[in-house]
């Protein structure tokens, strides 16, 4: 599989404008190479090569890879949940463009951190327990913006079924790690969004 290799919530979610540090460079580097290989696939050494780091200076920033995971996952959900806050509050008397809010958030996000959404998709329970509880929490929280959302554009729709609904978006906005270059980032994000609307706005 080969991912773009993008820095954590560099755009989208978290990060914006914000100065990398030489810790964040070598994050990324990380993420790109866990994504690409997986996460038993990387060592440290590994790592600290692609990155022109020796050992000692790599522990200067991180305990190990674990740590590394965790740094690149639970910053990204926190910013998702923000995002997702933010848009949907937005709108408070518009799902409909409530809605259209969240995809244009969610799929720049999808296409701007695809190494990012692998990891999630692939690594997260290589988390130990309370990194990874907290995460969930982060997500099912963000899904549940969605769901009041869809609630309030679909009068009398369960909640579950738009947690389904909600669910099946995701899957197919983050579908980009899996995609080929063949199509432009412009016209991908296009496709993405227009797929996304009409799934959501469909009655069942």
């Amino acid at each position: 599989m080969a991912v773009e290799q993008q820095a954590p919530g560099a755009t989208g979610a978290t990060g914006a404008g914000r100065r990398r540090s030489r810790r964040d460079e070598i994050l990324e580097i990380a993420v790109g190479l866990f994504a690409a290989r997986g996460y038993h696939g990387v060592s440290m050494d590994d790592i600290g090569a692609a990155a022109g780091v020796t050992g000692p200076a790599l522990y200067h920033h991180f305990a190990g890879k674990e740590a590394m995971l965790v740094a690149a996952l639970i910053p990204v959900s926190e910013g998702l949940l923000a995002g997702g806050q933010e848009r949907a509050a937005g709108h408070p008397d518009d799902p409909r463009a409530a809605l259209e809010s969240l995809i244009d958030f969610h799929v720049d996000f999808a296409l701007a951190n695809p190494a990012v959404i692998a990891l999630h998709l692939h690594e997260l329970d290589r988390l130990p327990d309370e990194p990874r509880r907290r995460i969930r929490r982060l997500q099912r929280l963000y899904v549940e913006e969605w769901v009041v959302v869809l609630t309030a554009l679909h009068p009398g729709m369960p909640a579950g079924e738009a947690r389904v609904l909600a669910h099946a978006a995701f899957g197919l906005m983050n579908s980009t790690p899996f995609l080929g270059g063949e199509v432009d980032r412009r016209r991908r994000a296009a496709l993405l969004r227009s797929a996304t609307l009409a799934a959501l706005l469909a009655d069942g």
